[in-house]
């Protein structure tokens, strides 16, 4: 069996071989990004390139197929038989770029009517005020939301965070574009590796989550949080779709499962993943409230009950009445 020429396909097309997993737009589009990093290949890697690419292409749907054309229509080096099961013209030397027409001088156009007075700008309501200064979430909302999202099943999940693009309450800002870029390739790299220790670690410090949170996002089981922390980090679609595949093995195998998470990560608002994000941060800050009031509580309550409990002594100082000596040494009478 010939080895593959492209690093690190094998193993994608071995995962594509398992009975029930559809990896195939995968595939392709993995395929395609290797082959266009180089600006020239060999005999033996275009000829491999064009077998597998031309049997996948026909293979996937409308949506990779175009992702995959667009790609190649822009590289100098595409093989002849790509461009013609993708469509593509190859471009001929020496053609002459046909011309714009010239553009006719401008016509004088008489003189406009002055433009309208603007409106007078309307006093928003109270309510409106509201909902525009975008509520900062108190620590409890931030529980009640963590809760419910993690008690709730795919179809309600999906809903919950539909709802939350419409809510005024202010989400997390945005993850620097540098550090969420590292990120992604650290989770990737991780995912691909199976290394869940790393991948947890990675993905708690860079949406500043503490390691409970980061935990319970990797541990869940349904994967909707697991796309919602790819989301908050703007993590490309097909690198969410490759650590499903790798890092998700139960939810990998399941054809209907990664259609159905990377539909919801397609559709998921930017705003919403941000609001959740801010409500897992905010949880944090409702259990350490909740861990450490008892006891301070009782700290105070038992100061108050030592002050009321002191018992004042019987004779205080200066109530006895004075006894004189004399100079014999017998008291006065």
């Amino acid at each position: 069996m010939t080895k593959s020429l492209f690093p690190g396909f094998d193993g994608l097309m071995t995962l594509s071989r398992r009975e029930g997993v559809d990896v195939r737009p995968t595939l392709l589009r993995v395929l395609t990004d290797l082959y266009v990093q180089s600006s020239t290949h060999s005999d033996d890697e275009q000829r491999q390139f064009v077998e597998l690419a031309t049997r996948l292409i026909d293979q996937v749907d409308d949506a990779t197929r175009a992702a995959v054309k667009a790609r190649l229509a822009i590289y100098p080096s595409t093989p002849v038989p790509i461009m013609q099961k993708l469509g593509l013209s190859a471009a001929q030397e020496g053609r002459r770029v046909p011309l714009a027409r010239e553009i006719p001088a401008p016509v004088t156009a008489p003189a406009l009517a002055p433009p309208p007075a603007p409106l007078p700008v309307r006093t928003p309501t109270d309510a409106e005020l509201r909902m525009a200064s975008n509520m900062a979430m108190q620590p409890k909302d931030a529980a009640d939301i963590h809760d419910m999202f993690f008690r709730a099943g795919a179809s309600e999940r999906a809903l919950i965070l539909h709802n939350l693009a419409q809510t005024p309450l202010k989400a997390a800002p945005r993850i620097p574009t540098v550090r969420a870029k590292r990120a992604i390739q650290i989770l990737e790299m991780a995912a691909i590796a199976g290394d869940f220790e790393n991948f947890t670690f990675e993905l708690g410090d860079s949406l500043i989550l503490p390691s409970r949170v980061a935990a319970q996002i990797v541990d869940d089981a349904s994967g909707e949080a697991l796309a919602v922390a790819a989301r908050a980090l703007d993590m490309p679609s097909p690198v969410f779709q490759r650590i499903l595949l790798f890092f998700k093995p139960e939810i990998g195998n399941s054809v209907t499962d990664v259609y159905r998470l990377s539909r919801l990560y397609d559709r998921l608002s930017d705003r919403s993943a941000l609001v959740m994000l801010a409500a897992w941060r905010g949880s944090t800050l409702a259990v350490n409230r909740a861990k450490y009031q008892p006891s301070l509580h009782d700290s105070e309550r038992q100061r108050a009950r030592a002050g009321a409990s002191q018992t004042r002594p019987g004779v205080q100082p200066g109530s006895a009445p004075a006894v004189r000596i004399g100079t014999s040494g017998s008291s006065d009478r």
